[in-house]
C-alpha cells in the first residue's frame, strides 16, 4: 500500500480487475434517460403496459399477508414454489418434463450468466459466443478473464461451418472451449433467430466436441410472427444449461432469472449463489410467484407481442422512409432490437456524440463485440419508445447521419475515423450478408 493513496487503488487491485472496462450501455444510461433524448438505446420493457394498479395491491398484499416469511432469508436455490412456477412456464416453451429440483433461482439473467462463468471458466479459458453477442454477458467473461472467440452470424442466426472452424481454431491453439454462449431466438443485439434445422446443427456440433451451451433465452415468448422455435434445451437435456429472466415479461426490477441445469451440477451452481448472494430475494421471489399463481400473465405476454410488433413495425417503416441509401437492418420476428449497418465510412462510435447533441441516443455496435469491432453497427430498441417517438428518433438519427455523408462528400475520409467496413445485417427486406 506505499504510495497509495484514497484516490489510487491500481496496485492492488485483482489482476481480473485491471481489465475491466465500461459498458457501452451504461455509459449511455444518464445521457439517453434525459426527457428531451430519444433512446434507442436501452432494452428496457415497455413496464406501463403492466396494469400497476393491481400489481401494487399484490405486492401490498404480499408484504401485508406473509410478509414474515417474503421478508425474512430464503434458501439459496429459490423457493419450492416458485421452481414449480418456473416449470410450467418453459413447458409452453417446450421444455416439458424439467423438474423443479434443476432450477437454481438467481438475481437476474445476468447473475446466471455469472454463476456459469464462476463454475466452468478458468483464465485462459475460451468461450465461443455469437459475434456480435450480449454485452452483459462479454462483461461477465471479460471478469472471468476468459477469451471471447467470436463466431459469426447471417440472418439465419448461427452458422454451423464457422462454429466447427472455432472450434477447430481454438483446439490449434492448444487452448480450450469451455461453452458456446448463445441466444438462438430473437438474438441481442442482432434480432435474427436460429433455424429448426441450424439449431439441430449446433447441437450435433457442440456434443461431438464436448462442447457445453448456454442458451440465453430472455426473448423466446416475444414472438410476433407465431411460436417461435424449440429452445435448444427442448431438444438437449445433457451438455445444456437454459438461462432465462421474468425481466422481459414481467419486470425487470424485481431481479428474478433462473437456470435449468443438469442435474449433476445443481448442487454446484446452489453452492456459488450462496457463496455470491447467499439467497435470492424472499420478497421478489414472492411477488413473481404471486403474479404467475393470481394474475392473467399469459394474457399479458400476449399484450406484449401486439405492443412490441407495433413498435417493431414503426421502426421499420421509419428506417425504410428516413435512412439514407447503404443503410441496412435485421428485420426481427421477435424480441426487442434491430441491429443496422451504416453506409460506408461511417463509424457509429465516433458518430454518437453528434447524436446525443441531435438528442437521440443508440448503442454502438463496438459494444457487442470482444474485441472492440462493430463499428460500422448499431443496436436500435423499440419496445420503450413510443410509436410517435420512434419515428422522431429515427428522423433524427437519419439527419445526423445524412451530415456525416456530406462531411465526408466534401472533405474527404479524413474528416471522419477511417475503419475497415464489417459486413452488416440483412436488410428488412431480403437476406444477406454475414453480421459478423
Amino acid at each position: 500500500m506505499t504510495g497509495t493513496t484514497q484516490d489510487d487503488y491500481t496496485d492492488v487491485y485483482a489482476r481480473r480487475v485491471r481489465g475491466m472496462t465500461t459498458s457501452e450501455i451504461r455509459a449511455l444510461f444518464a445521457v439517453a434517460s434525459r426527457p428531451e433524448v430519444v433512446s434507442l438505446a436501452g432494452g428496457s420493457p415497455y413496464i406501463a403496459a403492466l396494469p400497476l394498479d393491481a400489481v401494487g395491491e399484490m405486492l401490498g398484499s404480499l408484504a401485508a399477508e406473509h410478509g414474515a416469511v417474503s421478508l425474512q432469508y430464503g434458501i439459496g436455490q429459490g423457493t419450492v414454489e416458485l421452481r414449480e412456477r418456473i416449470c410450467e412456464v418453459m413447458a409452453l416453451s417446450g421444455i416439458r418434463g424439467a423438474s423443479p429440483d434443476d432450477v437454481v433461482v438467481t438475481v437476474g439473467g445476468q447473475q446466471a450468466i455469472d454463476l456459469l462463468a464462476r463454475l466452468f471458466l478458468d483464465p485462459g479459458d475460451v468461450v465461443l459466443a455469437e459475434g456480435p453477442s450480449y454485452v452483459g454477458a462479454l462483461g461477465v467473461f471479460q471478469a472471468a478473464q476468459a477469451q471471447v472467440h467470436h463466431v459469426p452470424m447471417d440472418y439465419e442466426g448461427l452458422i454451423p461451418a464457422a462454429l466447427e472452424e472455432a472450434i477447430a481454431a481454438v483446439a490449434r491453439s492448444g487452448r480450450r472451449a469451455k461453452f458456446l454462449y448463445t441466444i438462438p431466438t430473437f438474438q441481442n443485439p442482432a434480432g435474427v433467430t436460429l433455424t429448426e434445422e441450424r439449431r439441430e446443427r449446433v447441437l450435433e456440433i457442440c456434443e461431438r466436441a464436448g462442447l457445453l451451451v448456454v442458451e440465453d433465452d430472455p426473448y423466446g415468448m416475444l414472438s410476433f410472427e407465431g411460436d417461435a422455435p424449440l429452445p435448444l434445451r427442448a431438444r438437449r437435456r445433457d451438455g445444456v444449461f437454459y438461462v432465462s429472466t421474468f425481466s422481459k415479461t414481467f419486470a425487470p426490477g424485481l431481479r428474478v432469472g433462473w437456470i435449468l441445469a443438469p442435474h449433476a451440477v445443481r448442487e454446484k451452481l446452489v453452492m456459488m449463489s450462496e457463496a455470491n448472494v447467499l439467497c435470492p430475494s424472499a420478497f421478489a421471489q414472492g411477488a413473481v410467484t404471486q403474479y404467475l399463481t393470481t394474475m392473467p400473465w399469459r394474457e399479458q405476454i400476449k399484450s406484449y407481442r401486439e405492443i412490441y410488433r407495433e413498435r417493431r413495425d414503426v421502426l421499420l417503416t421509419a428506417l425504410r422512409d428516413l435512412m439514407p441509401a447503404g443503410t441496412s437492418w435485421t428485420n426481427p420476428a421477435g424480441g426487442l432490437f434491430v441491429w443496422a449497418t451504416l453506409p460506408e465510412g461511417l463509424d457509429s462510435k465516433a458518430m454518437m456524440p453528434r447524436a446525443i447533441a441531435a438528442r437521440v441516443a443508440y448503442v454502438p455496435g463496438t459494444g457487442f463485440y470482444a474485441d472492440g469491432t462493430g463499428t460500422s453497427n448499431m443496436r436500435l430498441n423499440f419496445s420503450y419508445a413510443s410509436p410517435d417517438r420512434l419515428r422522431e428518433g429515427v428522423r433524427r438519427l437519419a439527419g445526423v447521419m445524412e451530415q456525416e455523408l456530406a462531411m465526408r462528400a466534401v472533405f474527404g475520409p479524413a474528416s471522419a475515423p477511417h475503419h475497415h467496413r464489417r459486413r452488416g445485417a440483412a436488410a428488412a427486406d431480403a437476406p444477406g450478408p454475414d453480421l459478423a
